[in-house]
């Protein structure tokens, strides 16, 4: 596994044989390991809010989630750089575990979009087995009986399918309590797997225009969200090429977000 920085954030160049790989390593040996999967949206959003970026760079393994973090990394140099969505990582996990007798956990999402992707797996990937599930609707009171629910579950990996930044927040606060080897944040893959939310095809997936076919598809979610990152993100790529300030590196530099190199 090699980590590389980009922008002081820790990613690692992985493809999805070797993801997959490292959390059956994890399931195996029973030690702990907790993956976040980085978007352009997740990498401006921690440029401003210190709590989610020491949350993902405490992270185990920090994967590549979006096409656009593949185009910044080609533009500074880099090359054959694959990219694992949470989607698609989570369906050849619960694909692996069908396979393997592994049984995951899932958390998030509505009961009706929950009972729905769960259906969907079972029927998808036959001998599929899951510990346990709970919807994503309980509160800062409930929390506690949630992660004792998931321990006692006895689950070889959990799926935590909720908005950024709650995922991450909760699998930091309860990565030991949970007793889980294999933990990792899925967004709204509960959905998409349910049918609720649609995927763009391919063509768009594969040249970075994910992001146009969900705003189109929602956008009053989206349109806001979009206009605000992917702006953001294309001045910080063009101020980084015009000034010949390379933002991909072997450490943290401290000069992107300044509490970044303290992180590691």
């Amino acid at each position: 596994m090699k980590r590389i920085f980009f922008f002081d954030t820790p990613i690692d160049l992985l493809d999805m044989g070797q993801t997959v790989a490292l959390a059956e390593a994890a399931m195996a040996g029973g030690r702990p390991l907790r993956h976040t999967a980085i978007n352009v949206a997740k990498l401006v959003k921690l440029m401003r809010d210190p709590e989610l970026a020491e949350d993902v760079c405490g992270s185990d393994v920090v994967g590549i989630d979006g096409m656009g973090i593949v185009y910044g990394l080609k533009l500074f140099g880099l090359r054959d750089i694959d990219r694992v969505s949470g989607v698609d990582l989570m369906l050849a996990l619960m694909d692996h575990c069908a396979r393997t007798g592994r049984r995951p956990y899932v958390l998030g999402a509505r009961q009706e979009q929950l009972d729905k992707a769960l259906a969907e797996a079972r029927a998808r990937f036959p001998g599929l087995e899951f510990a346990g599930s709970r919807n994503g609707y309980f509160t800062a009171e409930e929390e506690p009986q949630v992660v004792a629910d998931i321990r006692a579950s006895g689950a070889d990996c959990l799926f935590v399918a909720m908005p950024t930044p709650r995922k991450e927040r909760f699998l930091k606060a309860h990565a030991d309590a949970l007793g889980v080897p294999f933990v990792m944040g899925v967004g709204g893959s509960i959905d998409v797997l349910a049918g609720h939310v649609s995927r763009a095809p391919q063509w768009m997936q594969k040249t970075g225009l994910e992001w146009f076919h969900r705003m189109v598809k929602e956008p009053r979610k989206m349109v806001g969200r979009y206009a605000t990152t992917n702006t953001a993100y294309a001045a910080m790529l063009l101020s980084s090429f015009l000034r010949r300030r390379n933002p991909v590196a072997d450490e943290p530099t401290g000069r992107f977000h300044p509490y970044s190199s303290a992180l590691r």
